[in-house]
């Protein structure tokens, strides 16, 4: 299955954006379960954050990314990507 990369800027405070962290953790841990290999983060030295996942394309990869809390809650800006891996 291909990998796909969202990568993210915040647009709203800290406070009304930690508020809706809980929700998207427990919907990262739906993806895993579901096995879509997420990991989700953010950026130690800038703001933003990533998610890598795997989808069967990118129609199913935007589908799991418009399902973000993050996203539904206009939280973050975000780009989306396949990414091709190279070497394991």
């Amino acid at each position: 299955m291909p990998w796909f990369v969202k990568i993210e800027t915040g647009k709203v405070d800290k406070a009304t954006f930690d508020k809706y962290v809980p929700a998207h953790k427990a919907y990262v841990q739906q993806l895993i379960a579901k096995g879509h290999k997420a990991k989700t983060g953010y950026w130690a030295q800038k703001g933003g954050g990533m998610m890598l996942f795997e989808a069967e394309s990118m129609d199913e990869a935007q589908a799991i990314v418009t399902a973000d809390p993050l996203i539904q809650n206009d939280c973050v800006n975000y780009q989306l990507f396949q990414w091709e891996i190279v070497l394991e």
